[in-house]
């Protein structure tokens, strides 16, 4: 594969996991890549990777680099800080140039935002430390996914849906794929760096929420009228949180009962993308086809490249 430049910067939380910074620099480099790190990528201020004009700068360095790939070091929280003083405009055009933003978790405020203001194509995709610096290697399906969009090879993202969705059939046509990470697109409702994205293909991911929150941000969601308005909604993966006694049966499972008996519009699950090792890259923004035969599901954006 043809060498690419690579421009790790960081716009969120401080890089708290030095070795897996390493490792994921190490990692990318191995794989025959030229990596440029950001001179502020390791800066650390209170939780943040530097203030809000330390890490704004980094993310206006990176998009003048000309790099290939804009990766961010980690998610936490600092991007929804950082909005009104993005320079969207200057970003779109190193986006049109051929660079690909690369991101997950806190950066899905920066994806949502870009798209609502420039209508601009990112990716949801993975971090250098939870996806090139992971132990004891990176996930091969992560890494072939990451290099599909390199090459622009990337076409879609198939996937089985559980056992109690077998009887699901569902052919949705040109549909704008939008969503990411459901605690920052909710904290995003009723600002302009919202999309407002009628007939689309919503999926969404969390980390360490509880179901009730996840359920209580659906409702936000749902009572806003964006949940309706949607072709399809696509659940990836809900991790790391911790049920107690006092929810007597209440889980994850009972929140896709609940909201499927709130919605008209099909809801899938198990799509493999979230804050876990194995995971697809998609691109938040472009028209895709979603197919569904029994258990067998596809999101189909064709070449991006």
């Amino acid at each position: 594969m043809k060498k690419k430049h690579i421009y790790i910067y960081s716009p969120s939380g401080a890089v708290r996991d030095r070795a897996a910074f390493k490792r994921g620099v190490k990692r990318l480099t191995k794989l025959g890549h030229e990596v440029e790190v950001d001179q502020d990528a390791l800066q650390s201020y209170q939780r943040f990777a530097g203030d809000d004009a330390t890490r704004l700068a980094a993310l206006h360095r990176a998009s003048a680099s000309g790099a290939d790939v804009a990766l961010i070091s980690r998610g936490g929280y600092g991007f929804s800080r950082i909005l009104g003083g993005i320079q969207y405009k200057k970003v779109a055009k190193a986006i049109d140039s051929g660079m690909q933003f690369v991101g997950i978790s806190d950066f899905t405020a920066f994806q949502l935002a870009l798209f609502a203001k420039t209508g601009s194509v990112t990716w949801a995709g993975p971090a250098l430390c939870e996806g090139f610096g992971a132990l004891p290697e990176p996930d091969d399906i992560m890494e072939d996914c990451f290099n599909d969009m390199l090459l622009g090879q990337g076409e879609g993202a198939g996937w089985r849906l559980p056992s109690n969705e077998k009887d699901t059939r569902i052919h949705v046509r040109n549909a704008r794929l939008w969503g990411g990470n459901l605690a920052m697109l909710a904290s995003l409702l009723g600002t302009p760096y919202f999309p407002e994205v009628k007939g689309g293909v919503l999926f969404l991911e969390d980390v360490g929420e509880h179901p009730y929150r996840i359920e209580r941000m659906l409702t936000q969601l749902l009572h806003a009228g964006v949940l309706a308005s949607q072709k399809a909604i696509v659940f990836g993966q809900f991790t790391e949180f911790k049920l107690t006694p006092h929810d007597k049966g209440y889980r994850w499972s009972s929140v896709l009962l609940w909201l499927r008996s709130h919605v008209k519009v099909p809801v899938l699950s198990g799509l493999p993308y979230g804050h876990v090792p194995t995971k697809v890259l998609l691109p938040v923004g472009a028209l895709v086809e979603l197919v569904c035969e029994e258990r067998d599901a596809l999101i189909h954006w064709g070449h991006l490249g």
